[in-house]
């Protein structure tokens, strides 16, 4: 019997979501290139991934309108997020806050209403990601106010400041390029948990259990806490040969799937390297993160190592003003469309019980030896 370790390789659902060509590094979504949809909204990308088409205008207002009003969550969820230590990890607190709205919603599934359903989480996964990050920062709670964008909001009550047209944009286009990109381990857990038809709140919760094993999540942090411990671009390649010698993984590069530059790598460069002009700590990371990419290309591009999506994010995240722990949270929050879509598609069209199989090696059969008999 063949065994496939971590499921490398198994396909265990068909998709009209996302393409990827590991190799060529493409990325698309349903057939758009990643790099075209940085000219759409996050909205916009909201509406494809549910819905199969870009929206007309009617149909986008449309979807606004639901997640500005959905950002409410019972007040005894926020009170479970704030009742939890400052010093609790940040992915475990919004576990823990999708626990509870699911404990409170629980809804059926139900094909007229599964897309709505989504629509709604994604307005709330917004509330509970900013007060996530209120409440370690020892703030009051607060509800997103609707605007005319989805990222516009979150920035205002994560920061408390008007985020300039420069920061909305970099956000809306971290959002979509972070949607979604297969069936990574999160979303494979996610749809364990809809398999059962479990309610789309509980799937979310799932996700987020996977996400944060380090496996899987923090790969962000442990990127911009490397260009943290280097400090300066004049010690990168003292600081890569030491790390190669020592036989050190160099966060941030490399990908299961991605055999060239992942494309969305490129991007965030692109965006981190415009945000991070503004504030010289940002600008000296993005200076030693880009020596790092070229000293590593050139030493590890045979092994097919490159940059992948982790690698520049951070300094986004960093320069627009939040902390190192809520890089994650940013990625579930953009990630919940993309769990939520795959969720959908699975159990609509084709659902089975996620049930597999081990191949025991243990021992054969054993006589039974009474307690008083064991020596």
């Amino acid at each position: 019997m063949q065994v496939s370790r971590g499921l490398e390789d198994v396909i265990i659902k068909t998709t009209s979501l996302t393409f990827i060509d590991g190799e060529k590094g493409i990325l698309r979504y349903r057939g758009y290139d990643i790099n075209d949809l940085m000219n759409a909204s996050y909205e916009e990308v909201i509406y494809l991934m549910l819905y199969g088409d870009l929206p007309s205008r009617g149909e986008l207002e449309e979807v606004k309108s639901i997640i500005n009003e959905s950002y409410d969550v019972p007040e005894s969820v926020i009170n479970v997020i704030f009742s939890l230590g400052r010093s609790c990890d940040p992915i475990g607190m919004m576990e823990t806050a999708f626990g509870a709205l699911a404990s409170v919603y629980n809804p059926a599934w139900d094909k007229e209403r599964d897309k709505e359903t989504a629509l709604k989480i994604i307005a709330k996964a917004s509330t509970v990601t900013c007060n996530v990050m209120r409440a370690k920062e020892g703030l009051k709670p607060k509800v997103p106010e609707p605007s005319e964008s989805y990222a516009k909001s979150f920035l205002r009550s994560s920061l408390d400041k008007e985020p300039d047209e420069l920061e909305v944009k970099a956000m809306d286009n971290s959002l979509v390029l972070y949607t979604d990109h297969e069936v990574p381990a999160s979303t494979t857990a996610g749809l364990v948990t809809a398999s059962t038809l479990s309610d789309m709140y509980s799937c979310v919760t799932a996700a987020l259990a996977a996400l944060k094993g380090p496996l899987h999540g923090g790969a962000a942090e442990g990127a911009f806490n490397q260009f943290v411990d280097i400090g300066s671009p004049e010690k990168v390649e003292e600081w890569f040969s030491r790390k190669m010698e020592e036989k050190k993984r160099i966060m941030g590069f490399g990908h299961r799937v991605y055999k060239t530059y992942d494309p969305r790598a490129k991007i965030f460069k692109r965006l981190a390297e415009s945000l991070s002009s503004r504030k010289p700590e940002a600008k000296t990371y993005f200076k030693i993160a880009s020596k790092l990419d070229e000293v590593g290309e050139k030493h590890l591009s045979e092994k097919k190592l490159f940059p992948n999506t982790d690698f520049y994010s951070g300094i986004l995240f960093y320069s627009m003003g939040f902390p190192v722990y809520m890089f994650t949270p940013i990625f579930a929050l953009s990630r919940t469309l993309g769990w939520t879509s795959h969720f959908i598609e699975y159990v609509e069209e084709q659902h089975r019980l996620i049930r597999p199989r081990a191949a025991y090696v243990g021992a054969e059969k054993r006589e039974f030896v009474p307690l008083e008999k064991r020596s």
